[in-house]
């Protein structure tokens, strides 16, 4: 019984080294990975300030809309579409 306990051990260890090896090659492969997209195609972040914006892109609001909320709107809309969102018609529902 004692040689199997100790057969059942070593093929714990490595299987356990295995996993830790293979894991750590997908970690590190993958920050090499993460280095080299962002060195040579880095994402090109603007800061929006949507009150500076002019005001041809700004819609008219109907009465019942905020300016403030109609800026937090836009904001909105342009951050999550990198700039290339535009809002032509806000209706309250």
């Amino acid at each position: 019984m004692n040689e199997n306990l100790q057969e059942a051990f070593i093929i714990l260890a490595v299987g356990m080294i295995t996993v830790f090896a293979i894991l750590s090659l997908v970690v590190f492969t993958g920050q090499i990975l993460i280095r080299i997209t962002n060195k040579y195609a880095p994402l090109k972040i603007t800061k929006i300030n949507s009150l500076d914006q002019p005001t041809s892109r700004i819609p008219t609001p109907p009465n019942s809309i905020n300016k403030k909320k109609l800026a937090v709107i836009i904001g909105a809309v342009d951050h999550l579409t990198c700039g290339k969102g535009k809002i032509e018609k806000i209706e309250k529902i």
